[in-house]
C-alpha cells in the first residue's frame, strides 16, 4: 500500500488534537492584563503541546517521505501512535489547569513517554519493512537522539514527584532537541 491514506489520515487527527486542545483554553472574565494571569499555566502548557504535535507531525511527514510502502503492522503502528497523541489535549488540559502540580506533571510526561515509544516501533515496523540498509534504516537503526528522549522523559516522570517544575524543563528540553527535523532523511532522499 501507498502512504497517501495514511498521511492524509494521521493529519487529520494531528489537525483535530491541536483543535481540541485550544479549545481546552477558556477566555477570561475580566478585560485587563492582570485577568490573564490564572489562564498563563494553561497557556504555557498549550504552547508546549502544540510544539510538541508539530514536532511529531514534522517527524512523521518526514518518515513517510522515506517510505516506499506501508503493511497493515505500519498501520497500527500509526495508529498506537496517534492514540498517545490523542491524549495530548487532556494531559494538556489537566496539567495547565492544576499548575504544574506532580500528578499532573507526571501524567504529562508518561503521555511523552509512551508517545516517543510509539513514534521508536512504528520507525522498527518501517524499518523492519522497508530493510536496514534502506533509507529509513540508514537513519533511525539505533538512532541516540530517540534513545535519550526516553530516557530524559522517565527522568521526568520521576522528578515531577519531587519537583515539577524540573521535570517541565526535562520535557521542553526534549521538544528543543527534536524541534528541528533530522537532516539525515532529507539528504538520504537526495541521494
Amino acid at each position: 500500500m501507498k502512504t497517501g491514506r495514511l498521511e492524509a489520515f494521521s493529519d487529520g487527527v494531528l489537525a483535530i488534537i491541536i483543535t481540541i486542545m485550544v479549545l481546552g483554553m477558556s477566555a477570561p472574565e475580566g478585560y485587563t492584563f492582570e485577568a490573564l494571569r490564572p489562564i498563563l499555566p494553561v497557556f504555557l502548557t498549550y504552547i508546549l503541546s502544540f510544539i510538541y504535535v508539530g514536532i511529531y507531525w514534522n517527524n512523521h511527514h518526514h518518515l513517510l517521505q522515506a517510505v516506499n510502502l506501508v503493511n497493515g503492522k505500519i498501520l497500527w503502528a500509526n495508529l498506537n501512535l496517534l492514540f498517545w497523541l490523542s491524549l495530548f489535549p487532556f494531559a494538556t488540559d489537566w496539567m495547565g489547569k492544576n499548575y504544574f502540580e506532580d500528578n499532573p506533571t507526571a501524567i504529562y510526561g508518561g503521555v511523552l513517554l509512551m508517545a516517543a515509544i510509539a513514534f521508536k516501533i512504528m520507525v522498527y515496523c518501517v524499518i523492519k519493512n522497508e530493510g536496514k540498509e534502506s533509507n529509513i534504516g540508514k537513519v533511525y537503526n539505533n538512532d541516540k537522539r530517540m534513545n535519550i528522549s526516553l530516557f530524559l522523559y522517565l527522568a521526568g516522570i520521576v522528578i515531577s514527584f519531587f519537583l515539577p517544575i524540573i521535570s517541565l524543563l526535562i520535557y521542553l528540553g526534549v521538544a528543543l532537541m527534536w524541534i528541528v527535523p533530522d537532516p539525515r532523511i532529507e539528504r538520504t532522499l537526495k541521494d
